[in-house]
């Protein structure tokens, strides 16, 4: 027998720039996000992306984190005892063992979105696996203020690898597969992802296609936010970190709802929490050598 084909598995990958190298450098700090549903590692030389990895979130958090890490730093010759210093944030960030500091993802979020989008940025949707955080920050990065949905996975990643896998479409092609409707169907009533889920079973029933089933959960999906994002107002600029970034049947959704431009980036939305924590790191090493 055949194995079955799992449509929420979206693709892990490393990278690090073969331009730097990092044994001249004077800093190497990394941060490690561990996430409830991915893994992200970032490895910065003096304040430059050298190198990272995203990968799926594993039962255990010490050996998600270690398994993070060691694919970044994968064919790049460093090992861990060559960073100077490691941030753990996310879910697990407690336990990253090691890491010289935990902060939390949220701090840490507006920090790699600072430095992702520029000083301009300050409103940040951070959509996570399992939760959804709206994030205001200042011109350095700086949390001023923040609100969080972690009440069911309708509204976040996980809930959309359900429904990818409900209707066997590749989670990469969920957001383009749910614009080629010719009209926008209502969205999907139910907040929880059990009742969506059972609702988009039954639409499938009454002969709706896939494309316009995913139109209408996308779309809900996009309300949710911002109804959120209603609650603590949405500062210019505006940016989105997260693998559901990546999914422009969300995205284009919600800029219309907005009303607002959603800022975009050339660096991996995924890995804004572990690049936040590296950058948290650097500024903690050069504080301790200040103080010699």
């Amino acid at each position: 027998m055949s194995e079955k084909k799992e449509f929420w598995r979206w693709k892990e990958y490393n990278w690090h720039d073969k331009d730097i190298d990092w044994r001249k450098g004077d800093i190497i700090t990394s941060g490690v996000d561990v996430g409830s549903v991915s893994s992200q590692a970032v490895v910065l030389v003096d304040g430059k992306l050298y190198a990272y990895s995203n990968m799926r979130t594993g039962s255990n958090s010490p050996e998600s984190a270690n398994n993070a890490m060691n694919w970044a730093l994968e064919e790049t010759g460093m090992k861990i005892e060559d960073i100077h210093y490691t941030v753990g944030t996310g879910y697990g960030r407690v336990n990253v063992p090691f890491a010289d500091r935990a902060i939390t993802e949220i701090a840490c979020h507006a920090r790699g979105g600072n430095f992702m989008y520029g000083p301009s940025v300050h409103t940040i949707l951070d959509m996570g696996g399992q939760d959804c955080k709206a994030i205001h920050c200042d011109e350095k990065g700086k949390v001023t203020a923040f609100l969080m949905n972690d009440k069911c996975a309708a509204g976040t990643g996980r809930g959309m690898e359900v429904f990818a896998d409900l209707l066997a479409v590749s989670i990469e092609d969920v957001g383009e597969m749910s614009l080629s409707v010719e009209e926008e169907p209502p969205p999907v009533s139910s907040t929880c992802v059990v009742f969506a889920k059972s609702e988009a079973s039954g639409l499938l029933r009454e002969g709706w296609p896939k494309n316009k089933v995913l139109a209408a959960y996308c779309s809900a999906m996009a309300h949710r936010i911002v109804t959120l994002l209603e609650r603590i107002g949405v500062e210019k600029e505006f940016a989105i970190t997260g693998g559901i970034a990546k999914n422009r049947g969300v995205v284009e959704r919600l800029q219309k709802e907005l009303g607002v431009e959603i800022l975009q980036s050339d660096y991996d939305t995924q890995i804004a929490g572990a690049l936040g924590g590296a950058l948290f790191g650097q500024a903690l090493v050069k504080k301790q050598r200040a103080k010699k």
